[in-house]
Parts: structure tokens; C-alpha cells; sequence
């Protein structure tokens, strides 16, 4: 019996959410499973990933073969390079806290604080309005006279 790793869809339309599953090949995509080796959430920033990572590594130890999608999960979690040998991956990066960005936004202002063009901007179409403006002053005046 070929096994495989794949992903079983869950939730509402446009909000999906999978479980990653050990399941024969030949069964469909949602259908009966042999075991539930984790959880993946795309839609959530940043995307929820949580493996199992014993049972993973049995199930690739004993012949499962993982699909393309739950092999890039398995890379991510670094799964794969342990059931491989290969060096681990660098740990996935978490999002900035609001903190964090109000902290880099104050560091950005101070170092903006030092410039000197801080007086208004005026385009051009400013002063082309301002030039008629003009003209129209000057010629109600000479009409009135």
C-alpha cells in the first residue's frame, strides 16, 4: 500500500485551513485518513504551521512520501532536513509587533528631524493659480477705472 502525506482541506469557502495527514494514495483529497500529523492555516499572518515532528519522521522513516505542498511545510519546520541529515533551516521569522513599529517609526522621525527642508512644498499649478488670480485682480481694476 502506497501511503502519502498530503493535506485535507477544511473550513468555509475563501477560508480554507488543512490538516496535514498520513493517508493511502489512493483515497480522496478530504477522505479517510490513517493518522493526523499536524495543522496548517494559510490565512493567518504569518501562516500557522504545526508538525508533529516525531510522527513525521516515522511516517518518512517507513516509506510515506509527502506531496509538494506538505514537502515545503516539512522544509519550513526543518522535518525534511533532519529525516535527511541535511543542516537545519534558520528559524522562521516573526511578524513586528505594533511596538516594534511605533519604536522604528519614532528612530525614522528623529533622524528626519535634522533636515532642513521643512518649509511647505508650493507646485507649480499652485503658482499658476496664484499668477491668474493676479492677472484677474489686475484686469477688474482696469475696467473699473
Amino acid at each position: 500500500m502506497a501511503v502519502k502525506i498530503k493535506l485535507k482541506r477544511l473550513g468555509k469557502i475563501r477560508q480554507p485551513h488543512y490538516r496535514i495527514v498520513v493517508a493511502d494514495a489512493r483515497t480522496r483529497r478530504d477522505g479517510r485518513a490513517i493518522e493526523e500529523i499536524g495543522l496548517y492555516h494559510p490565512t493567518y499572518n504569518p501562516s500557522r504551521i504545526e508538525v508533529n515532528a516525531e510522527r513525521a519522521q516515522y511516517w518518512l522513516s517507513v516509506g510515506a512520501q509527502p506531496t509538494e505542498a506538505v514537502l515545503a511545510i516539512l522544509k519550513l519546520t526543518g522535518d525534511w532536513q533532519a529525516h535527511k541529515g541535511l543542516p537545519a533551516p534558520a528559524p522562521l521569522l516573526q511578524p513586528e509587533t505594533k511596538d516594534d513599529k511605533r519604536a522604528s517609526f519614532e528612530a525614522f522621525a528623529k533622524t528626519l528631524e535634522g533636515d532642513e527642508a521643512k518649509g511647505e512644498a508650493i507646485t507649480q499649478k499652485a503658482k499658476k493659480t496664484e499668477k491668474k488670480a493676479d492677472e484677474a485682480e489686475a484686469s477688474a481694476e482696469s475696467t473699473e477705472a
